[in-house]
C-alpha cells in the first residue's frame, strides 16, 4: 500500500536513474518535473483523504468486527444550539456517538461538553482552535494545539484524551510526528456525510447508508438543523437495519481515555 515512506523513496530512486540518464544519454529533463508533479499530486491527495493512510494510521472502520455494529461520530462541538438536539436524539433511539470536541468549544459551553459525558458518550480532540491554516502548522504547533485541548478537558471532567480526529480529515509529516509526542489515536471515518456542504438532507442521507455496513464509521458534525433532520432519519435506518450505533472504543475494542 502506498504511503508516504515508500512514494518518497520510490520517486527519489526513480528522479535519480533520470537524472544519470539526462547526463549521459541526453534524455529531456521533461521526465523528472512529470515524477516531481506525480510526487506532489500524490502526496496532496494522501494528506487529503484520510482513509488512505498516507502520512500515519488511522482507525477508519473495523470490517473485522462479528458484530452489527457502526459508529456514529460528530465533529466541531459541542454547540450550544445543535449538541442538546442530537443528544436528545441519540437518547431517543437508544445510540451512543463519539464526539470530537473543539478546545475553545469546551471551555466557552461547559455544561454542554459535560452533557455528553453525562449520557454516556465518548469524547476525543479535535485541535483547540480548528484553524483553517492546521494543515500547515509545524510540528510545535500542532503539540501545542492537541496539548492545550487534553488540558481543557481533562480540567473539565478528570479524562485523559486518547482519540483524536484531525481538522478536515488533513495528516502530514508534522500531525504524525505530534501524535508519535502526545501519544493519540487518530481516527477517521468511511463515511463521509458531506453534512458541511450545501447538499439537500436527502443527498447527505444518501451518502451514509449507501453500502453501509458493520463496522464503518460515519462521520457527522453537530453544528447545524441539517445535520440533526439527517441523524433521525439515519437513527431510524440503522434500527430497521439492526445496526447498533456504538462510540468509537466499544467498535474497535480499545480504550477512550488512558
Amino acid at each position: 500500500m502506498l504511503n508516504f515512506k515508500s512514494v518518497n523513496i520510490i520517486a527519489g530512486l526513480t528522479c535519480l536513474g533520470l537524472l544519470a540518464l539526462c547526463l549521459f544519454y541526453d534524455l529531456s529533463l521533461i521526465y523528472l518535473f512529470i515524477i516531481l508533479l506525480l510526487w506532489l499530486l500524490i502526496t496532496g491527495l494522501g494528506s487529503a483523504f484520510i482513509g488512505w493512510n498516507y502520512h500515519l494510521s488511522s482507525l477508519n472502520a473495523n470490517y473485522k468486527t462479528n458484530k452489527n455494529q457502526i459508529a456514529i461520530t460528530f465533529d466541531d462541538g459541542p454547540n450550544p444550539e445543535f449538541t442538546p438536539k442530537v443528544l436528545k436524539l441519540l437518547k431517543t433511539y437508544n445510540a451512543k456517538a463519539t464526539f470530537f470536541c473543539i478546545g475553545k468549544h469546551i471551555e466557552a459551553y461547559p455544561e454542554i461538553f459535560k452533557s455528553i459525558l453525562e449520557a454516556q458518550h465518548v469524547v476525543g480532540n479535535h485541535t483547540y482552535s480548528h484553524s483553517n491554516r492546521f494543515g500547515f502548522f509545524g510540528t510545535e504547533e500542532v503539540v501545542k494545539e492537541l496539548q492545550r485541548t487534553n488540558t481543557v478537558i481533562e480540567k473539565q471532567c478528570g479524562l485523559k484524551m486518547n482519540l483524536y480526529r484531525p481538522a478536515f480529515g488533513v495528516t502530514n509529516p508534522n500531525i504524525r510526528r505530534a501524535l508519535g509526542i502526545t501519544g493519540l489515536q487518530s481516527v477517521g471515518w468511511s463515511k463521509r456525510s458531506l453534512d458541511t456542504t450545501k447538499l439537500g438532507k436527502k443527498a447527505i442521507l444518501k451518502c451514509i447508508t449507501t453500502n453501509l455496513k458493520a463496522g464503518d464509521v460515519i462521520l457527522l458534525h453537530d453544528s447545524s438543523e441539517k445535520t440533526v433532520l439527517v441523524l433521525e432519519q439515519l437513527l431510524l435506518f440503522l434500527q430497521e437495519q439492526n445496526l447498533k450505533p456504538v462510540t468509537i472504543d466499544t467498535l474497535f475494542d480499545i480504550k477512550a481515555y488512558a
